[in-house]
């Protein structure tokens, strides 16, 4: 999977144009999902197919990286948002209430109908995870099909498919403990990445974006989804290497070279034992380093 930064991801309404607007001049976030589904009323489906179908364009002139967020495989309406949306410039696809393999399979088999009418390079998918179901079949949900680029949590319809409520979770969120794990490791297992649901916390508690993004993490979440674009940042300074972490890093990386090239197959550093995971483990942080400073030279010019 080619590498791409999804620490931040930003939901934007569909049928919203003034708000699609603002999303051109969010640089900071890695990703501009637009909303489709849940953010758009039913007698508005259409309208937000227009706007999302001119948006694309204008985002990706802008250099952003373009999730849309279609409705789900049981919605019965995902065929008329796919004739509308797919093009060239769409990055992924984001599946609400993505249970099984088989919502994904359906989902690619609509894409590749889509992509051969109009010419275009196979699109990502990006499974969105809200039910016990989804959680149990996470698993074979991220080895579906090779376009699956990362699996998404989303906690609210999840809660509610347990019978409870946001609002009323614990400090430490033990209740979201089982579904996190799962996730992550199913996307582990995929060579994919995990992104964590949005804060559904009051908008302005910032310091409650930033401890659930501490937590997903923690738990080897690359990224988190969010509704409001002042999450941005704290989302982004919680999944940026630190500068401790990068020069650990670069140790490992050149202690491991410098004893392979001695036919080594472990070395140490400060002290720690080092070997070809941990080395492996090195790379990927480092390669996030690059794509950040890649970013920040184009964002320049």
């Amino acid at each position: 999977m080619k590498p791409v930064l999804l620490r931040s991801l930003l939901f934007v309404p569909g049928n919203n144009w003034r708000l699609i607007e603002s999303a051109k001049r969010i640089t900071e976030a890695d990703a501009i999902i637009l909303d489709m589904e849940d953010a758009v009323p039913i007698d508005d489906k259409e309208t937000a197919r227009w706007f999302v179908r001119d948006a694309v364009r204008e985002l990706k002139d802008v250099g952003h990286f373009v999730i849309v967020r279609v409705n789900s495989v049981s919605s019965n309406i995902i065929e008329y948002d796919l004739k509308a949306v797919v093009q060239k410039g769409v990055d992924a696809i984001m599946l609400p209430k993505t249970e099984s393999k088989e919502d994904v399979l359906e989902l690619e088999s609509m894409l590749m109908k889509e992509e051969q009418a109009k010419g275009l390079e196979p699109i990502s998918i990006i499974p969105l995870i809200e039910s016990a179901r989804g959680v149990l079949n996470a698993n074979e949900i991220a080895l579906a099909s090779k376009r699956v680029i990362a699996l998404a949590f989303g906690a609210a319809d999840y809660l509610r498919d347990l019978g409870l409520n946001y609002f009323t979770l614990s400090q430490e969120e033990y209740e979201l403990l089982f579904p996190r794990v799962q996730i992550s490791l199913a996307a582990r297992n995929a060579n994919i990445y995990a992104i964590d649901t949005p804060y559904l916390g009051l908008i302005i508690d910032l310091e409650g974006v930033a401890r659930e993004a501490r937590i997903a993490r923690s738990l080897g979440f690359k990224g988190k989804m969010c509704i409001h674009p002042s999450h941005v940042k704290v989302i982004n300074e919680v999944f940026t290497p630190s500068e401790k972490e990068i020069e650990l890093a670069r140790k490992i990386v050149n202690a491991y070279e410098e004893a392979a090239k001695r036919g080594l197959g472990a070395t140490s550093v400060e002290g720690r034992m080092i070997d070809k995971a941990t080395y492996e483990q090195a790379k990927q942080l480092l390669t996030i380093v690059e794509m950040l400073a890649k970013r920040k030279t184009q964002q320049r010019i």
